[in-house]
């Protein structure tokens, strides 16, 4: 620690620790998300698939993942690509098989667009 002192010269900026309080990291209870993180209402079809009728977009995909990942549709020769069974396919506009790219290309016409 007197090293660490001597390099930053014991300024106590430097040197405070960390706080975790969760209204200084915008976690505080009401507080709306941003961007991906934003609960929003979604179509019908996705909403089905969760099993709720908003979610952010971020959500939306880890439950895909978890779909996937629970049922093993990811094709062993090739892991980047998902080998669709009919949910996903209710969800995916119908393809087989989907690159694990697309998802989140996918999964946009099921957001409202904003305003």
């Amino acid at each position: 620690m007197t090293a660490f002192s001597r390099v930053f010269g014991g300024c106590p900026t430097l040197m405070a620790k960390a706080t975790t309080n969760a209204a200084v990291t915008g976690v505080a209870a009401g507080k709306e998300g941003k961007g991906i993180l934003k609960t929003v209402p979604v179509a019908k079809t996705l909403a089905s698939f969760a099993g709720e009728s908003e979610l952010s977009r971020a959500t939306a995909v880890k439950k895909v993942w978890e779909h996937i990942k629970g049922n093993n549709l990811q094709n062993p020769e090739n892991r980047k690509e998902i080998i669709c069974d009919d949910k996903l396919k209710t969800i995916f506009e119908g393809k087989d098989k989907v690159g694990f790219t697309e998802i989140a290309k996918l999964l946009s016409p099921h957001f409202p667009k904003s305003v």
